[in-house]
């Protein structure tokens, strides 16, 4: 079986299936600086700072679709191990179709109600209007990454992380020249950044359609067959489910923080969203490697070879503590460096490399957290793995409100590694009960 994750060495097969999706990870956070670098650049720090207010509204619904479609490549890859592959088209259909029709929906909310929504959050009102003007756009791409999503879970799943990769490339490049156009030479401003990644995005969702439909026949799906297999809703609600209310939580948390920010001004706005997009950036091969030891767990487990499984973990772990302690030498070197292209005044260029000096030093933390969630969530225990990222985003939102008169805004920072020390010791645990039950002790 081609792409098949359960024979070989472990380390090559993490390796090469989880490079594809580091480039399509790295390509896909780029496809935001873009709109970032070119605005901020054009139009100055406070267009800046409005798109940093969307953020967290934006990918409230963005991280539940990413949420639901990691259960889903987690089926996929334990029906590939079982030589099951078409089951995954049964589950590429039904999800498919129910994804993209209530993201329609949440769209078309969201495109209604967004002034209340930038309200509820305290935006600050000299940045409302051009918040109001790139997020109205931006909801209507959520439904173009929700097909986008379960196709590329699917695939990743069958072990081909190709795919994103070569679909993020697409929408990258075409993201980039339509932002130099509605952007730097008609002058839109944010909403010519929010129109030019609506574009991208549909591209994105088409290219990997039809690269799915001509790679893999037997994925393909036609309304007579019958489209909503009413045998895999059980199956794909009880994978996709904990990731995606984990998500959900974790966004609607990230929005009671975004309003917790807004209240230090514009400027730390600025300066901390800004932040945080070299930081999701950096910490891609980190998270990636996660996904890439789900994925080989999982084949493993399907394939029943529970201790190559548990090999994949620890040699995971391994490769992502070097890397870990790499990125965080690299952000403390060149962090502050890489906020300042974004066009921020000196002040909030010092509120970002303060900030990095916070959560940098954790990253280690965060990358051993990553490699235990992949063994659990490729062993099917996406239920803990949800609870646990719940409770330590509650953990960050106490932390945060309890020590903001010590730290200041700098207490964004110190909230989020605490957060991910308690994410570790609460995965770590329920890593080590569920090896030792597998193994009879």
């Amino acid at each position: 079986m081609k792409n098949d994750l359960t024979k070989g060495s472990i380390g090559k097969a993490l390796v090469l299936f989880t490079i594809p999706l580091i480039l399509s990870g790295l390509l896909q956070q780029v496809f935001n600086w873009v709109d970032a670098f070119i605005v901020g650049n054009v139009e100055g720090e406070l267009a800046l700072a409005a798109i940093g207010a969307t953020g967290s509204v934006y990918h409230l619904f963005v991280n539940v679709i990413i949420g639901f479609t990691s259960g889903l490549s987690v089926l996929a890859a334990q029906q590939c191990g079982m030589g099951k592959k078409e089951e995954a088209q049964k589950a590429l259909a039904a999800f498919t179709i129910l994804l993209g029709g209530v993201f329609f929906a949440v769209a078309a909310a969201g495109f209604g109600f967004c002034r209340q929504i930038l309200a509820v959050l305290d935006t600050p009102q000299n940045i409302f209007g051009m918040a109001k003007n790139y997020l109205e756009l931006l909801f209507w791409g959520v439904p173009c990454l929700a097909v986008y999503n379960t196709y590329a879970a699917v695939l990743r799943g069958l072990g081909d992380s190709r795919a994103p990769f070569l679909s993020v490339l697409v929408s990258s490049l075409a993201n980039a020249a339509l932002d130099l156009l509605l952007v730097a030479v008609f002058r839109f401003g944010t909403r010519g950044a929010a129109a030019a990644t609506l574009l991208s995005q549909c591209a994105m969702a088409v290219f990997v359609v039809v690269y799915a439909v001509k790679k893999y026949p037997y994925l393909r799906f036609r309304p007579q067959k019958g489209l909503l297999c009413a045998s895999m809703l059980p199956s794909g609600f009880r994978f996709g489910g904990p990731p995606a209310v984990q998500s959900a939580a974790s966004s609607a948390g990230n929005l009671v923080l975004q309003r917790f920010m807004n209240g230090f001004g514009e400027q730390t706005v600025a300066a901390i969203t800004t932040a945080y997009r070299v930081d999701s950036v950096i910490i891609l091969p980190i998270v990636n490697f996660g996904s890439g030891i789900a994925t080989v767990v999982a084949q493993n487990i399907g394939a029943q070879k529970p201790a190559r499984a548990k090999q994949a973990v620890k040699t995971g772990a391994v490769m992502i503590s070097a890397v870990s302690i790499c990125l965080t030498l690299f952000i403390l070197l060149a962090g502050e460096f890489l906020i300042a292209m974004f066009g921020l005044t000196s002040d909030s260029v010092a509120i970002g490399k303060a900030f990095f000096r916070t959560i940098a030093s954790c990253y280690l933390v965060y990358g051993l957290a990553m490699a235990v969630r992949g063994y659990l969530e490729g062993i099917g225990d996406l239920l803990f793995s949800g609870a646990a990222g719940i409770a330590a985003l509650l953990v960050r939102i106490a932390a945060s409100y309890a020590f903001a008169h010590r730290f200041g805004n700098m207490v964004i920072g110190y909230a989020e590694a605490f957060s991910w020390v308690a994410l570790l010791l609460m995965l770590a645990c329920r890593a080590f009960a569920r090896m030792k039950k597998q193994d009879g002790r």
